[in-house]
């Protein structure tokens, strides 16, 4: 009976051990790893950073420097930074995977580069780590919620290879045009494409007026060699304004409108400017990174061009609209227009969506995922995200009289502040935007994010890129496997573009028709009818997504 006894209370025992047990995990995902939020044991993480100019060390400075500062004291986390080039990161990752050399947490814009190794088993499936940690990263979750965590999450799978960057302003891209040299000729800001190529027109007959001794540096309008980026607003006016979700998605592979309907003859637009001399000669000479385009920019020999929304802006004292400004006045600047007009007369773009930005992910080597995960917590902090992206008032920033945040060019004794990325958005990982304490703040203070240009000119360039932009739709189908396969699909149209930019009036059908044909070949096709049939697998005869 004693024995019984005896194992009775043992058995009971130990129900209550692994009951509490059961618990303490429940509470604890970190099933002890941490103590009030901290390691036990130091970690140690690599984490990517762009490098965009090589000119300061972009993982070696004031700002990663507070960064592993706070990672130590708040979860005793050694963060060591990986600086990765910027115009060249798709390549640079590529190879760093295959060698196994990748960072802990990397980012990409690239999800097929993602998609390519998580296939050869070298990526994370983040999904159970999310799931299972969720309690421990508040901050992350209630940043990019559900949209964006799950944005790439395969339907069947339920593999999660990458957490989407959320973008807190989703303008995207503006056409800018010099407004003194419009002032200088009394002509109106061109309102149509018609009135666009006018103004180009004036401007490379009026070279003398309008640059003097320099007249022979006259470039009307700047294009570089990604024209699918540097065109983007012709190219779309040119589309069908009422594009199905169904359509735009078949040819959404390529964010450049490769293959969209109404393309080519935007090309053919271009393609008659080049031969009339109204766009750079050189711009296919010089590839991605070169800085020659922003230095004409610069220079004050250009007349219209177009970019990202804010461009001319960023970079303070070395921005174009501050460089032009020291060189021929303050009245010389770029200011922003809509004049692309679609075929029911208005400027139909495309503008980003909340989500779908710089995509995180940890390849198969990272041996600490929890440290990692608690790394894009603390980078998801609202507190930490305003830190990096205003900095410290009187250095980089101002506050106005009504509370609104100013940024103001860091000046030679605090040189060691400068951001080697505007609002430090490299370090930003999963915030793409100004992103400050309350919306209302945010709103009130985007104006005034650019040092050494004029507010009025970035408030109106933010509502220029609101005017009559789409936003694209998240359409999850699943894998598209040959996304992963297609052969330099990138080098391939930005060539076809290129060529058929610059090769005479006579040629263009050939030089199109025959670049297109190479470029389906490669995995173009593939990719189109793949995702075409996933298309209907999944949403059937529906055109267009609620």
């Amino acid at each position: 009976m004693k024995r019984k006894l005896v194992a009775l209370l043992l058995a009971v025992s130990m129900l209550l051990a692994l009951t509490a047990c059961g618990k303490k995990n429940a509470k604890d995902p970190s099933n002890g790893e941490l103590v009030d939020g901290k390691f036990t044991t130091t970690r140690s993480i690599t984490v990517e950073v762009y490098d965009r100019d090589g000119k300061t060390p972009a993982d070696n400075n004031v700002w990663t420097d507070w960064i592993k500062k706070q990672m130590l004291e708040r979860y005793n986390v050694e963060v060591t930074f990986k600086a990765v080039p910027r115009w060249t990161e798709v390549d640079q990752i590529n190879n760093l995977l295959a060698a196994g050399e990748a960072p802990d947490i990397c980012y990409t814009y690239s999800y097929p580069t993602i998609l390519t190794y998580a296939n050869m088993g070298g990526v994370t499936d983040l999904n159970p780590l999310l799931t299972q940690y969720k309690d421990l990263l508040p901050e992350l979750w209630n940043w990019l919620g559900d949209e964006n965590i799950y944005y790439d999450q395969d339907p069947t799978t339920k593999t999660v290879w990458c957490v989407e960057g959320r973008r807190n302003n989703t303008y995207r891209i503006n056409t800018f045009v010099r407004q003194d040299w419009l002032d200088k000729l009394g002509m109106k800001a061109p309102t149509t494409t018609e009135e666009f190529e006018k103004m180009l027109v004036a401007f490379k007959d009026n070279a003398d007026k309008l640059l003097g001794k320099d007249a022979a540096q006259m470039i009307p309008m700047m294009l570089t060699f990604d024209v699918g980026w540097t065109a983007a607003p012709i190219i779309e006016s040119f589309m069908d304004p009422k594009i199905t979700d169904k359509e735009l998605y078949i040819n959404g592979y390529d964010d450049r409108k490769f293959t969209e309907n109404g393309t080519k003859e935007a090309i053919r637009l271009l393609n008659k400017w080049y031969n009339n001399g109204l766009i750079w000669k050189d711009f296919a000479l010089y590839s991605s990174g070169d800085t020659m385009s922003d230095d004409l920019c610069k220079a004050g020999y250009v007349g219209a061009f177009i970019q990202n929304y804010d461009y001319p802006f960023r970079n303070g004292p070395d921005s174009f609209n501050a460089m032009l400004a020291k060189t021929y006045g303050p009245e010389a600047k770029f200011v922003a227009i809509n004049c692309f007009n679609d075929k029911n007369g208005k400027y139909t773009h495309f503008s980003y969506s909340a989500a779908g930005d710089r995509k995180a992910f940890f390849p198969l080597t990272n041996k600490e995922p929890l440290a990692s995960l608690l790394y894009l917590n603390f980078i998801s902090s609202p507190e930490v995200i305003q830190y990096l992206q205003i900095g410290e008032e009187g250095i980089n920033h101002d506050k106005l009289a009504d509370g609104a945040i100013q940024i103001k060019a860091v000046d030679e004794a605090h040189i060691a502040y400068n951001q080697n990325s505007g609002q430090n958005i490299d370090l930003t990982m999963t915030c793409n935007g100004l992103r400050l304490s309350t919306v209302e703040l945010t709103q009130k203070s985007l104006a005034y994010t650019y040092a050494e240009v004029d507010p009025k000119d970035v408030a109106n360039a933010m509502v220029v890129a609101e005017q009559d932009a789409v936003s694209p739709k998240n359409v999850n189908v699943g894998e598209i496997a040959s996304e992963a396969e297609g052969t330099d699909l990138t080098g391939k149209r930005d060539k076809t573009y290129d060529n058929a930019v610059v090769c005479s009036v006579a040629d263009f059908d050939k030089v199109w028709d025959e670049g297109m044909k190479e470029y389906l070949n490669a995995g173009g096709q593939a990719i189109i009818n793949e995702r075409k049939a996933a298309w209907e697998k999944t949403y059937g005869n529906k055109e267009n997504l609620d």
